[in-house]
């Protein structure tokens, strides 16, 4: 059985749309560049061709990937989000003491994380370390570029 995969509401609609795209949109645009492509002729040396055939392999694997995710999706309930520890689904604003600034993450599961966009992984290093602490509580964390120290400010949904 595979692993659960963590998801918030907002996650499951986006791989929905995502899936949604890929198998309308994207399947007829990658058809339609292999049929242009045979129309060049001979297919053993047409790099048209093989493009093509390489975008529908990668598009048939993201939407194989997709839906393993969907199968296994656990859907976390804004309703159980608790505010008195940190849990996924929860924005932490935390002080860096390292950096001397504020930062906020998001808790999510692994298939949502986007660190570009402060949403972090239960499973990295700072989300992991933030799991199940309180406001006001201290963390250390080893990341790559060291040691750092973070301090919870607030916890919210």
């Amino acid at each position: 059985m595979s692993k659960p995969v963590i998801l918030t509401y907002e996650g499951l609609k986006k791989l929905e749309e995502e899936l949604e795209y890929l198998k309308t949109v994207k399947r007829a645009e990658v058809a339609e560049k292999i049929k242009q492509a045979r129309a060049f002729g001979d297919l053993s040396e047409n790099s048209e061709y093989d493009e093509a055939k390489n975008e529908q392999a990668f598009i048939e694997g993201r939407i194989a990937t997709i839906e393993a995710m969907l199968k296994n999706a656990k859907v976390i309930d804004e309703e159980d989000i608790k505010l008195d520890q940190v849990s996924i689904g929860c924005t932490v604003k935390v002080y860096d003491e390292s950096y001397n600034e504020e930062v906020e993450y998001t808790i999510v599961g692994s298939a949502e994380a986007d660190p570009m966009n402060n949403k972090i992984s239960d499973e990295s290093p700072i989300g992991k370390a933030l799991l199940g602490k309180k406001v006001g509580d201290v963390v250390t964390v080893e990341v790559p570029a060291g040691i750092i120290k973070l301090k919870i400010l607030e916890i919210r949904k």
